[in-house]
């Protein structure tokens, strides 16, 4: 797990492990600039180490001290601490993207006393010196991973401690009738006044509201986060590599006139108004078949119904209904979906009612791979399916992290059971076991009660040096 102290150096390479133009290793602690003194030769100064301005960049090579042989031409630069990324002294070393380069590099640093960090380390030290909060931490390794321009946004929200400063106003709502209730309690003998029930129920109705407009934007926000998963199920020969590849807008599936092309399972991304959508192409369902490459595929397909969010049955318009096409249907029961009667371009045999009945509360959406008409119609029609259109725009940018809905789903449960019991006729002092655990809830969102087994758990998702 990650190591909770900020006493030693780390060392780790902070771009991906592959060959590339340019590649960094950064190291943060007390004797983060004493190394790179140690190792680092100036282009005007070869002898000797600069001056190292915080912050200025500085040209030169990373030499072996023992041997004095150079392991790499870089550009180095020194941060002095508390301007850094984890408040420590900082040093990032810029050389050529080879990796085996960047591991000699690291291994040196390693020689001369640094420790090798461990994954999320940086922004953990980040987190334990108060420069964010954990939900500030968490958005990092979102932001990392978004696939999608408006999952960068919403990242990008959470860091800037937009999340952050809708749970402190939460959590002000509720210290203030705690405090009130509380000292009645703990002063009892001294005649404090008791807080009208009134005062009180307002105080938590603001909180409540207050709450509730944060979990408006969960729907859509772990969509953008998580993303969506939406499947092509068929008969062999109707079109699902075409209709995948028309979606796309490029062809990424074989398409031939032989049924059956396609034996196994092929995925593909789409961004779906900011939501990023897994397009699953899938083997044609048959009733029956002798090749067991062609069997796998068909028990695939299948299993590929139970994954899905969304499930697009595509029938063949230039035949007429099928008994697989039924068999299909009710595989897919009453999920989310939509019927797409393709090859419209060709001498239509397909009813458009009998391929409603198959799934009579999914939409119908007639349409042509080959020539892409309907193509626009049925990717509106998916967004609708797979977009909530509920809950403020703005908000939406607000959640996407699951871990952050559970817990604010549990404040807003101790808050509901505080506000009940403030209705009841039960003691005041029941109502604080309530507010304590919707603080406690909303404080696992932000690190103000956290648990040395909960950060080993977050930040062990993240990558090493970062």
């Amino acid at each position: 797990m990650p190591t909770l102290t900020t006493t030693d150096t780390i060392v780790a390479t902070a771009t991906p492990a592959a060959d590339g133009a340019i590649g960094i290793v950064r190291l943060s602690g007390p004797q983060a600039l004493p190394l790179l003194r140690q190792v680092f030769r100036s282009q005007h100064s070869p002898d000797a180490s600069p001056a190292w301005r915080s912050h200025r960049l500085y040209h030169g090579w990373i030499t072996d001290p023992a041997t004095g042989h150079p392991l790499d031409e870089v550009l180095a630069v020194h941060m002095a601490a508390p301007h850094t990324y984890t408040r420590e002294d900082m040093v990032e070393v810029q050389g050529h993207g080879g990796s085996a380069t960047l591991r000699l590099i690291v291994a040196l640093f390693t020689r001369l006393g640094a420790r090798p960090a461990e994954r999320g380390e940086f922004t953990l030290r980040a987190f334990l010196n108060g420069r964010i909060d954990l939900a500030q931490a968490e958005a990092v390794a979102s932001l990392v991973t978004a696939r999608t321009p408006v999952g960068v946004q919403q990242a990008l929200g959470q860091l800037d401690g937009r999340l952050s400063g809708e749970i402190a106003a939460v959590r002000a709502l509720l210290f203030d009738p705690l405090a009130r209730i509380e000292a009645v309690l703990d002063f009892a003998e001294e005649d404090v006044p008791l807080p009208p029930r009134a005062t009180l129920r307002d105080a938590l109705a603001a909180a409540a509201a207050r709450l509730q407009t944060i979990l408006a934007g969960a729907a859509r926000g772990l969509l953008v986060h998580e993303g969506a998963r939406a499947v092509l199920v068929g008969r062999p020969n109707a079109g699902k590599s075409s209709l995948l590849n028309a979606l796309l807008e490029a062809d990424r599936a074989i398409v031939t006139p032989i049924p059956g092309t396609t034996r196994d399972v092929l995925t593909e991304s789409l961004n779906l108004d900011g939501v990023p959508v897994t397009l699953v192409d899938t083997a044609g369902i048959a009733e029956r078949t002798d090749d067991a490459v062609e069997r796998l595929g068909v028990e695939r397909s299948r299993a590929e119904i139970g994954r899905a969010d969304v499930l697009l049955l595509v029938l063949d318009g230039a035949a007429g209904p099928s008994s697989e096409d039924a068999a299909i249907a009710a595989a897919i029961g009453k999920r989310p979906g939509v019927v797409v009667l393709n090859k419209a371009d060709l001498p239509p045999r397909y009813p458009p009612a009998a391929a409603q009945n198959l799934l009579t509360t999914a939409p119908l959406c007639p349409v042509s791979a080959l020539t892409g008409s309907g193509i626009a119609a049925l990717r509106s029609t998916l967004t609708q399916l797979v977009v909530p259109t509920t809950g403020d725009a703005g908000d939406d940018l607000l959640l996407g992290n699951v871990r952050h809905v559970a817990a604010l789903r549990r404040a807003a449960d101790h808050l509901a059971a505080a506000q009940a019991t403030l209705d009841s006729a039960y003691p005041l002092d029941m109502v604080t076991i309530d507010l304590r655990g919707a603080l406690d809830a909303l404080g696992e969102v932000t690190g103000h009660t956290v648990t040395e087994d909960l950060l080993d758990k977050i930040f062990s998702t993240f990558c090493i040096g970062k």
